[in-house]
């Protein structure tokens, strides 16, 4: 049989701003839709983040969160993984609360404090339409994305009683020898699901070379114990899904880490970068993993078993 591929669909994130794209999901119907279309198109997993319906601001609230969940949960049977990144600006407290009270079968987990430059993107964008994006922009080249040891050991012991597991999001070398350190502690069980980030300034860069590295150090550190998957940051987006599948790995896309279809060219929908995705895993001879595929793979609880 083919060897199945796992396709994440990031649908909103905290990166991109409202100015940046009309078609960047901001309400919590939107950011539902999108989250369903995508796995209409074939995502396995969609990777929820909220925002403030008025202005897009990134919202880590429950309150948030709730209207979102219900509405994906009954619209398809995708793995729903809620983001405790939430956006370099909270704390982790905050970032947490999502996960801790909804109790998805993923959530995602980011390995290290770092750099997160966002600044770069006021050259282009010029033209904001909220009080809050500028600042948020061009406060990024003074501000450290906070992921101590301690907090990433907050983040596993506050979901430890859940059954939820994490998308470990390596954006450098050194986050996947703190993953192996949390795995010798017993904090994290394989498999694994690693994430890695390519091409976001702070972390490692988008070359064939890096990607290599990645892949080459975490087969090293983890063996057969965990499935790997890559994204991408913006014009890198297929280039990498590209060499990840053809490495034996998996994809993430989504306007969380792309606004772009083709150069030039906006993304109207998550879905359009699902297919597109899909279309690149089905001309190499793979099939597209289901949700029930994906749940086998990272050894999931199952979707009857959130809190929402």
């Amino acid at each position: 049989m083919p060897r199945k591929v796992m396709i994440t669909c990031a649908v909103t994130g905290a990166i991109h701003t409202p100015s940046m794209s009309p078609h960047l999901p901001i309400t919590p119907s939107e950011i539902a839709d999108a989250a369903i279309g995508a796995a209409q198109a074939g995502a396995a997993l969609v990777h929820v983040h909220a925002r403030d319906p008025d202005t897009g601001k990134p919202d880590q609230s429950l309150d948030a969160f709730a209207p979102i969940l219900g509405v994906i949960k009954q619209g398809c049977d995708a793995v729903i993984n809620i983001t405790t990144g939430g956006a370099p600006t909270m704390l982790v407290e905050e970032r947490v609360k999502p996960a801790a009270h909804f109790a998805p079968e993923v959530a995602s987990l980011n390995m290290g404090s770092m750099n997160f430059g966002l600044y770069p993107m006021l050259d282009r964008y010029r033209d904001l339409q909220h009080d809050w994006e500028r600042p948020y922009l061009e406060g990024s080249k003074d501000r450290i994305f906070r992921n101590t040891f301690a907090d990433i050991e907050y983040i596993l012991t506050t979901c430890a009683e859940n059954g939820t597991r994490f998308e470990i999001e390596c954006y450098d070398i050194g986050h996947l020898y703190t993953l192996a350190h949390f795995v010798d502690r017993g904090l994290v069980k394989p498999p694994f699901f690693v994430q890695s980030v390519f091409g976001l300034l702070g972390g490692i860069g988008p070359h064939p070379e890096d990607v290599m590295h990645m892949k080459r150090t975490a087969d090293r550190l983890f063996g057969d114990a965990y499935e790997w998957s890559v994204l991408g940051a913006g014009k890198n987006q297929m280039a990498i899904a590209l060499q990840s599948v053809t490495l034996g790995g998996h994809v993430r896309v989504g306007l969380e880490d792309s606004l772009w279809l083709a150069p030039g060219q906006l993304a109207e929908t998550n879905a359009q970068q699902v297919t597109k995705a899909r279309q690149l895993i089905e001309a190499l001879g793979l099939q597209v993993a289901t949700p029930a595929d994906a749940r086998v793979m990272l050894d999931l609880k199952g979707g009857d078993r959130v809190g929402f």
